[in-house]
């Protein structure tokens, strides 16, 4: 059939759909009143349009994952917060909700993602820092006080001690009254990406991988609506390397995570359609557009004829996007809000399902209240104003984006081809690969910014003098001293009988075979502390320690 054959089939499969998800709108239009189709296509041959592009909500997914993509509903619009207390950040995030935000996105502190309570030596200056420090359940029911867990769907940026932290909110939700199978968010569970580009690690690849699966295996039975992993390219990017070697290196971790999955026992269409991604986005529009709409090409394809999967949840690639902390400036901090604005428009375009953008001071400190309003407007300027998500892949057919798309495609099934032959990406992480050709990339840009080649506004080119910023947000001393009483509190009442007999539970489940995650949640529901889980497993699993290359 032609296109407009086949245009016509998807078009009366959208409307069968749209009784269930009605559109925003009943029609769209411009300021001038011209309408907006809900998917523009060519009316003349274009060559391998079904192959490379097809219909959006159909594969291979490039044109996106729903049919109706943001006519439906808008991106879930989130914003990336947490820091000192318990208290603090549940204040923050009540703010944010109030503000239009529809999404909670949780930053914890260092200690807890490394696995070490807030009174350890390890901890000392660093608790409650650069996200909320969580020690047990007793915080996490601070956190969420007054937050319906099930009306609000949460992402938790953590990655070594996942499996706890999803634990711990299992428990909350169960508290208020919510059960496991009503709750729905993402936990990052990326540690493919620690090893090469981050640093977060605790355990060895192989146990890491274990307490993975676990998760996939538990959450398929007991936690349907959860995104059990976020493979993540936005720290690999963060960390200097290009977008190609976002998209490849990112999609063969998620090549990694699937094998395992499988090697394990589970079935590809039992937790694929619950793997999500994460992606940064850069200001280089058309790029990060052609790179957003070549990933979902290219894992509709790994996973159909690589993986066999029948269920085309298990071929959509969906993603939440960041924009770009490394291009944050501390000189003069409000181009950033710029930067951010063409970053979030990029993520649009190319179909993002969520979206964080960066406020204009993180370059300097944790963003104040103001900068995060300003953050979250762009976002909702976007939306409601921009007109940009009134019909689907608008910049389809432009021949620029296009040619970007097929050529970052092949691009990085190159890179995933040398992958394979390294015998995958664990093997290839051991080797130090990725991280290799990511410090090339990050060298090369940084030369280029020092040789004005590369042009960043305020710092190598329209200078100003500039006083010293003020009003920044300071998380405060007395924070480590008052939880590292809270902590002490809380260690006094409760039962320590049944603490130490759910840690040696999950340590006999650690040294055997079982699924890990019950263990955990009976541990974390006798408010055993995060360090001393994560010790439990440290003792049986050992530490990982850092593949250097040169």
């Amino acid at each position: 059939m032609s296109i407009s054959e086949n245009k016509k089939v998807w078009q009366e499969s959208v409307a069968k759909g749209l009784a269930k998800a009605p559109e925003r709108s009943k029609e769209f239009r411009t300021s001038s009143g011209i309408e907006m189709e809900r998917c523009f296509t060519p009316d003349f041959e274009y060559p391998n349009y079904e192959e490379n592009l097809g219909f959006p909500g159909q594969y291979p997914y490039t044109r996106g994952v729903q049919p109706t993509m943001y006519r439906g509903r808008f991106w879930t619009m989130r914003q990336y917060a947490g820091f000192g207390t318990a208290k603090e950040s549940n204040e923050r995030y009540k703010y944010l909700l109030s503000a239009g935000q529809t999404g909670l996105s949780i930053a914890f502190d260092l200690p807890t993602q490394m696995g070490y309570d807030s009174d350890a030596a390890m901890s000392m200056g660093e608790v409650g820092k650069v996200g909320v420090a969580i020690d047990s359940l007793a915080d996490m029911e601070i956190l969420f006080d007054g937050i319906p867990l099930d009306k609000v769907s949460t992402s938790m940026t953590i990655n070594s001690t996942a499996a706890i932290l999803l634990a711990m909110y299992i428990a909350v939700a169960e508290k208020q009254g919510v059960s496991a199978d009503k709750i729905s968010g993402t936990i990052q569970n990326d540690i493919l990406k620690e090893y090469m580009a981050r640093g977060t690690y605790i355990y060895p690849p192989r146990e890491s991988m274990r307490i993975i699966t676990d998760i996939f295996a538990y959450c398929k039975d007991h936690v349907p609506k959860w995104n059990t992993i976020s493979i993540s390219g936005y720290h690999i990017r963060e960390a200097g390397s290009s977008a190609v070697q976002e998209v490849a290196f990112t999609l063969a971790d998620g090549i990694a995570y699937v094998d395992a999955a499988i090697k394990a026992g589970l079935e590809v269409d039992e937790f694929a359609p619950r793997l999500a991604f994460f992606f940064n986005s850069h200001n280089n529009l058309f790029e990060e557009v052609a790179k957003f709409r070549a990933a979902r090409r290219i894992w509709a394809k790994i996973m159909k004829e690589r993986f066999n999967a029948k269920d085309p949840k298990s071929q959509m690639l969906r993603f939440h996007t960041q924009t770009a902390g490394c291009t944050l400036t501390a000189q003069q901090p409000d181009n950033n809000i710029m930067r951010v604005t063409i970053q979030a428009l990029a993520a649009v375009l190319g179909g993002t399902q969520s979206l964080h953008t960066n406020s204009r001071d993180e370059a300097l400190a944790l963003p104040t209240e103001d900068s995060v309003r300003i953050a979250l407007r762009t976002q909702q300027v976007i939306a409601y104003e921009s007109g940009v998500a009134d019909s689907v892949d608008p910049l389809a057919g432009s021949f620029l984006v296009e040619a970007l798309t097929d050529q970052i495609e092949k691009a990085a099934l190159d890179y995933i081809e040398k992958i394979d032959k390294l015998g995958g990406a664990v093997e290839a992480i051991s080797r130090g690969f990725q991280q290799k050709e990511i410090q090339d990339s990050a060298y090369c840009y940084q030369r280029d910014i020092e040789t004005d080649d590369l042009v960043i506004v305020g710092v190598n080119k329209f200078t100003v003098q500039e006083p010293p910023p003020k009003d920044l947000l300071k998380v405060k001393e007395e924070v480590e001293i008052g939880q590292k009483q809270s902590l002490a509190e809380m260690k006094a009442r409760r039962d320590s009988v049944k603490v130490a007999e759910s840690l040696k539970a999950l340590e006999a489940a650690a040294k055997g075979t079982d699924n890990l995650m019950p263990p955990i949640l009976n541990a974390v529901k006798a408010y055993a502390t995060l360090g001393e889980i994560a010790d439990v497993f440290r003792g049986v699993f050992g530490t990982h320690r850092e593949t250097v290359v040169l």
